[in-house]
């Protein structure tokens, strides 16, 4: 197996007009696997974005009539590449709350994996912007480890991946990626529609140190720009290193950006700096 691939981050300013969306970042995917990306993916909520509950809630569907969906599954066979939707809002069981659920898709057009948003962004902050997600989202539950053979766009091999799917605010949370890596994670994919507010201060410091401190990969396609009602993301999608460098920062425009994954780095930040193996269990106390 070969041991790099290049991957791509797809950042958007999703608007309320899904086929709209669809249709821009069809685009840039397509145009991200033309530079040689053989993983592309793309941010929280990438199917619609709205400012109020109920027209979120009288625009969504069920997974299996989702048509963003079923036609990201078409495009990713169409293309040969593994396309990760960093999350769809999709209708849920057993409540009138959404999913904000993250598709894996394989080069066949096969889901081979999902993952519900745990964390929930329940927030006021300083500027007045309100955000209560759990009124609208029902937490998931679980995560897991899947593993993916990225295939070379010309040699036709594989590199070895295994990956940890997260959403956005999970990345405020440091435990669920030590448990992601200590499960054998090496690639972390945070897709967000991170507030420009608290990005400003916060997302280049999260997504690093989550890097770091795990020795893994970090990628982390972004939404941009201003949105349904006023709502301000903040760009800036990433693809970090796992010694902490950025190899590539999306801005604050609309489009795509590309890197390529050397997975060797992995085990040497890993065994320069061995924090996986020396963690300790302790007492807390007082």
């Amino acid at each position: 197996m070969t041991a790099t691939f290049r991957a791509a981050c797809i950042q958007p300013n999703t608007g309320t007009d899904w086929q709209a969306n669809l249709s821009a970042c069809t685009d840039w995917i397509t145009r991200a696997a033309a530079d040689g990306a053989r993983y592309v993916q793309t941010p929280e909520v990438s199917n619609f974005i709205f400012r109020r509950r109920q027209d979120t809630l009288a625009n969504t569907h069920a997974e299996a009539d989702d048509p963003s969906l079923a036609a990201y599954r078409d495009l990713a066979a169409r293309l040969g590449i593994w396309l990760n939707i960093g999350s769809l809002a999709l209708q849920g069981d057993g409540d009138e709350r959404l999913v904000n659920r993250s598709f894996l898709i394989g080069p066949d057009g096969a889901i081979t994996n999902r993952y519900d948003k745990i964390h929930m962004f329940d927030v006021e902050l300083p500027s007045g912007q309100k955000f209560t997600a759990s009124r609208a989202y029902r937490p998931g539950e679980s995560v897991n480890v899947v593993d993916v053979a990225i295939a070379d766009a010309t040699a036709g091999e594989g590199t070895a991946v295994r990956l940890g799917m997260t959403i956005c605010y999970d990345m405020r949370f440091p435990h669920l990626y030590r448990d992601l890596a200590k499960a054998g994670a090496n690639v972390l994919t945070m897709p967000s529609a991170f507030t420009a507010e608290t990005g400003k201060a916060h997302w280049h410091v999260l997504l690093r140190a989550r890097a770091i401190e795990n020795g893994c990969f970090v990628i982390a396609a972004a939404q941009t720009g201003t949105h349904d009602g006023g709502r301000e993301t903040y760009g800036h999608s990433l693809i970090v290193d796992p010694w902490g460098e950025v190899l590539a920062d999306g801005g604050t425009d609309t489009g795509y950006v590309t890197a390529e994954i050397d997975m060797a780095k992995v085990a040497t930040a890993r065994q320069s700096v061995p924090s996986l193996n020396n963690d300790r269990a302790y007492s807390l106390t007082g």
